[in-house]
């Protein structure tokens, strides 16, 4: 049976295979949870995809709007760890009203533009 494009799964995929396309661009799987990282920076968090947790999307937001739009997804919240005090938001794919792909991959790229370095960014512009 096809999975349905609202599917978490199918959802976080799509925003991994998007974030893998950035300049730079590479998956790492630091405390046993896929990220994307540019250099050394994570700029998205993935969590992990076996079902042991709820799927999740982890970005840095440094656009005040974007960031508060992010925070009004059901679930949503400032990411942990202190990273929330830093822009991080933690958006969860499950709940109903969830954000689709083309948003998230929006926030991912936004969350590359604040962490990647000013050359590599640039490229997304030109």
């Amino acid at each position: 049976m096809a999975k349905k494009a609202d599917d978490p799964l199918v959802v976080r995929e799509a925003v991994r295979a998007f974030a893998l396309t950035l300049p730079g661009a590479w998956e790492d799987f630091p405390w046993g949870e896929s990220v994307v990282k540019v250099g050394k920076k994570v700029f998205v968090f993935l969590g992990v995809s076996d079902g042991s947790y709820p799927p999740t999307v982890t970005f840095k937001l440094a656009d005040p709007e974007a960031h508060e739009h992010a925070l009004s997804c059901p679930g949503a919240e400032p990411t942990g760890y202190g990273l929330g005090r830093s822009g991080w938001v933690t958006v969860p794919l499950e709940p109903r009203g969830a954000p689709g792909a083309d948003l998230l991959r929006d926030w991912v790229e936004d969350s590359y533009r604040a962490v990647a370095p000013k050359r590599l960014a640039a490229q997304l512009d030109g």
